[in-house]
């Protein structure tokens, strides 16, 4: 798979499924088999499915949902049809199925303004992070899949507010731990927490990183040396580094919300949106005042000046057309176009949480190690400096691990993809026939007693 290909979900062709009359169940058993089909069924239709399936329909759910099916097609003379999704690359695997009981999925227009539904690729690089994405919005049928990248980000985030080797450490054997299924109980077994693996390990590994910048092993210890910056002697550039991550991370999100943008509508739709083009030259505008006035560099200043007066222009037009014109429609985008400014600055200073929380977690380390220096001595005094030392890292583990994951997701669900994603996609979701129910559960009902 190439790399164009993982950025993007799989492509999806409109077919029709016809088959003879007669075949129309065989034709729709390969279909399930498949696992590569949405059906386009009515939602809801009475007419579908009711009392009158047949004792033999109530009793099987298989058979049910054949009839179901079977009454949604369309049928002309002897021949029955009926539309769905499936993915460009399975088409032909389909094909071959269905032509051994005389049916054919025939490819078809899409009717227009229709999203087909997304699946993305299974052997992508950024699988491990989907839980990220989904818990957001299922990616839309056109959109770039920012996965990968949110997921990066996630733990770069997690890791600055989180920075402690011997925490870091401790994550990542509990990501282990989760990977292979070995926790005790049965949250071990569980498939939902073994999809968090990668969010445990990514943050582990960050925040082992971020450790060692800081000298942080379980707390100020000492044993390791300061590499970067101490949190608790250094707050001001730390604070400065995380709003500059944050407006790197920002700015990434408008590339990604432009690109977005183009496919969504084109260059048109692209150049008016808020988290696209206009979007864009406002942020750079912003990024260019705040350069201008640090270097200190007029040029700098004018071309803010310059940029800004063209995204505001642009962003106004674009929330008029939205608002529908009118007097009405011009108040409600003045409203919204300073809305817009106003999220804009606030956005970015919004990552000023990863220092206030990075300190945080130092300033709990640096207490916990204090109050462990001062009770240590011969005897119980050392037992005692030792039961702190633990309890108290257990719970700045606990407390500051659970605050920087909370805050790594809402920095990226508010900050960034609010800009990423303008509409939600719909998730492929394949037909299949339900299990049969065993006869002696129906007839007899000695399976089921078994039981």
């Amino acid at each position: 798979m190439g790399w164009r290909e993982d950025l993007r979900p799989q492509r999806m062709l409109r077919v029709a499924l016809v088959a003879p009359e007669d075949e129309l169940a065989n034709a729709l058993a390969r279909v399930s088999e498949s696992g590569s089909v949405e059906l386009d069924l009515p939602v809801h239709d009475p007419e579908l499915a009711g009392p009158d399936d047949g004792p033999e329909a109530r009793a099987d759910p298989n058979l049910a949902e054949l009839t179901r099916v079977s009454r949604a097609a369309v049928r002309s003379g002897d021949v029955a049809g009926l539309v769905a999704w499936t993915p460009e690359d399975e088409l032909p695997a389909l094909s071959e199925a269905l032509a051994q009981v005389g049916a054919a999925a025939v490819p078809v227009r899409a009717p227009s303004g229709l999203q087909p539904p997304t699946r993305l690729p299974a052997g992508r690089a950024a699988r491990s992070f989907d839980l990220l994405v989904e818990t957001y919005t299922t990616v839309p049928y056109r959109d770039l899949d920012p996965t990968l990248v949110a997921g990066l980000a996630y733990v770069l985030m997690f890791g600055m507010m989180f920075g402690d080797v011997g925490h870091g450490a401790l994550l990542l054997l509990g990501a282990v731990l989760v990977r292979t299924g070995r926790l005790p109980g049965r949250a071990g077994r569980s498939a939902g927490l073994r999809r968090s693996w990668a969010f445990l390990a990514g943050g582990g590994l960050a925040a082992i990183v971020f450790g060692f910048l800081y000298g942080e092993l379980f707390g100020p210890t000492g044993v390791l040396p300061v590499l970067w910056l101490n949190p608790l002697e250094q707050p001001v550039p730390m604070l400065l580094t995380a709003v500059g991550i944050g407006a790197v991370l920002i700015g990434g999100a408008y590339a990604l919300g432009t690109a977005n943008r183009v496919r969504e509508g084109g260059w048109t739709y692209a150049l008016y949106a808020r988290t696209g083009v206009a979007g864009s030259l406002l942020f750079v505008a912003l990024a260019l005042l705040v350069a201008g006035l640090a270097l200190p560099a007029d040029w700098l200043v004018a071309a803010s000046v310059l940029l800004a007066a063209l995204g505001l222009t642009l962003t106004f037009v674009g929330l008029l057309v939205e608002a529908g014109g009118g007097t009405a429609g011009v108040v409600q985008a003045v409203v919204e176009l300073f809305d817009v400014v106003v999220r804009l600055g606030s956005n970015v200073v919004s990552f000023a949480r990863l220092a206030a929380f990075g300190l945080t977690h130092a300033a709990l380390g640096a207490v916990v190690w204090q109050a462990t220096t001062a009770l240590w001595g011969p005897g119980l005094a050392a037992l005692a400096a030792t039961v702190v030392f633990i309890g108290g890292n257990a719970v700045t583990f606990t407390l500051e691990a659970l605050v920087a994951g909370i805050q790594a997701l809402r920095l990226e669900y508010y900050e960034l993809f609010s800009r990423v994603f303008a509409e939600e996609g719909r998730p492929f979701r394949p037909w299949r026939l339900p299990p049969p129910v065993p006869v002696t559960s129906v007839e007899t009902g000695q399976e089921r007693g078994a039981r």
